[in-house]
């Protein structure tokens, strides 16, 4: 009877890694990573496959609710626009769904004081509807303040649309939403913890930070609801942060996105100029807003980045907690920078997580060789996500520079072509700069065998997601 049983295990193994592993062409490296996995460890195995080697979102979430008037003039472009910036919008457009929209109004905001401060106004000041979707919301003091202002307004009667993922925000699950529900907010899960969510859609993460008011204001960048967010947890110290209050027809995109995730989950759909109103701002600046997630057809987030970075004719700014990319992206970085292009990357110096750490460190000593120069921001918490090109053009979003934000994660990003924006968002970075420090190239080739091996073991882990 043992031998049977060795035998169907061993058909069943050979299955699963010609059937799902093999046949699926996915990067060589990870497959070698599944195929020893699978062969060492055959019931565990099987199970940690199933839980993290999978793509199984279901039905896509891009359903495109758009508002009219921004589908009647997609393809127009400014006439400022350079050759290459053209043709990223119209990769943005091609990949992504994003829709140039031009008249909008931006506000940056560097930390959760400011967020939260203009949040709380913006939310007040709603009359008609407010749409909130974040990877994380507490059920502490700034999570009740949300509660407390979102369950006032529905008594005013305004509609209220909570969108929360459920292993992000799984610490709230049996409370807060209940209380949302029972105060007349219309709260849902986007993969709730539960079977047979808890097997296929369990690595699969909804990261995306969007707010919609009355479908004229927006928010959208990397601060969830907690906290922490507020530099109020004393483990995780001061936090940087950037997120984004958007004015204008950019609205209008972000008001989509939030729609179609929202059709994804209840199948509901709402359009109309309700939530599609016409704006009143005459500000030519040029937006574009980018989603992506394991169901899209592209790569879009990371095809954006590589064709920004490759784009580049001066300068690469990047701010990222974690600093995990694919192959393409090291040769665009490690190519600008041995042209002579000013390429700089800022990453946490203080981890949140151990294995992504380890697992950064070990891309730094192929691009400090090429001329790549590394910070590590000491001050406290990076949580950043912003790319820079040359003195125009940015990128602020939910999307780490990693594999699982290029991969597993619904992910939201905005691309600014706008100088003054670009500038003031450099400022910044080089104000982070200052609390950071460098990573030199002799004195990293000098780390000890012990820091080499937890690189690797945490790089060839990083690859199983």
């Amino acid at each position: 009877m043992i031998w049977l049983l060795l035998l169907l295990i061993s058909i069943v193994q050979v299955t699963l890694i010609w059937k799902n592993i093999l046949l699926k062409n996915q990067d060589p490296g990870k497959t070698i990573v599944w195929f020893f996995v699978l062969g060492l460890l055959p019931i565990f195995g099987f199970l940690l496959y199933k839980v993290l080697g999978q793509k199984t979102p279901g039905k896509g979430t891009n359903t495109k609710i758009l508002a009219k008037d921004q589908l009647d003039r997609t393809e127009i472009l400014p006439q400022h626009f350079e050759d290459s910036e053209q043709k990223l919008a119209h990769l943005l457009l091609k990949n992504g769904q994003a829709h140039l929209t031009i008249r909008n109004q931006v506000e940056i905001l560097l930390n959760g004081q400011q967020k939260f401060r203009a949040l709380f106004n913006a939310l007040e000041g709603a009359s008609l509807h407010i749409h909130l979707s974040y990877f994380i919301f507490k059920d502490d003091e700034i999570g009740e303040d949300v509660m407390k202002i979102l369950t006032r307004k529905v008594s005013e009667g305004v509609e209220v649309r909570v969108l929360l993922d459920g292993m992000g925000s799984l610490s709230i699950s049996g409370g807060l939403m209940k209380r949302m529900r029972a105060a007349g907010i219309r709260a849902e899960w986007f993969f709730p913890i539960r079977f047979p969510y808890l097997t296929s859609r369990l690595n699969l993460r909804y990261h995306r930070k969007i707010v919609v008011v009355d479908g004229r204001i927006g928010f959208t960048g990397g601060l969830n609801i907690g906290d922490e967010y507020l530099s109020r947890d004393s483990k995780l110290g001061f936090w940087r942060d950037t997120h984004l209050k958007l004015q204008g027809e950019a609205v209008q995109s972000l008001q989509a996105i939030f729609l179609n995730d929202w059709q994804f989950v209840t199948g509901e759909e709402y359009h109309g100029s309700c939530y599609f109103p016409q704006t009143s701002i005459m500000q030519n600046l040029p937006i574009q807003i980018l989603v992506d997630g394991p169901d899209s057809i592209y790569s879009a987030i990371l095809q954006s980045f590589f064709s920004m970075i490759t784009m580049a004719k001066h300068s690469i700014y990047i701010e990222t907690p974690y600093f995990i990319p694919d192959e393409s992206l090291i040769m665009a970085l490690k190519t600008a920078a041995l042209k002579g292009l000013d390429v700089r990357i800022i990453v946490q110096g203080i981890p949140e997580s151990k294995l992504t750490y380890w697992a950064m460190n070990s891309y730094f000593e192929d691009l400090l060789q090429a001329g790549v120069r590394i910070f590590k921001y000491m001050k406290g918490t990076l949580h950043a996500k912003i790319l820079l090109i040359d003195n125009h053009l940015a990128s602020v979003g939910s999307a780490n520079m990693d594999l699982r934000s290029f991969f597993l994660d619904y992910e939201i990003c905005t691309y600014m072509y706008d100088q003054a924006l670009t500038e003031h968002l450099k400022q910044n970075f080089e104000s982070d700069l200052k609390e950071s420090h460098e990573v030199i190239f002799m004195d990293f080739q000098h780390r000890s065998m012990i820091d080499r091996s937890k690189e690797s073991i945490a790089r060839l882990f990083s690859s199983l997601l």
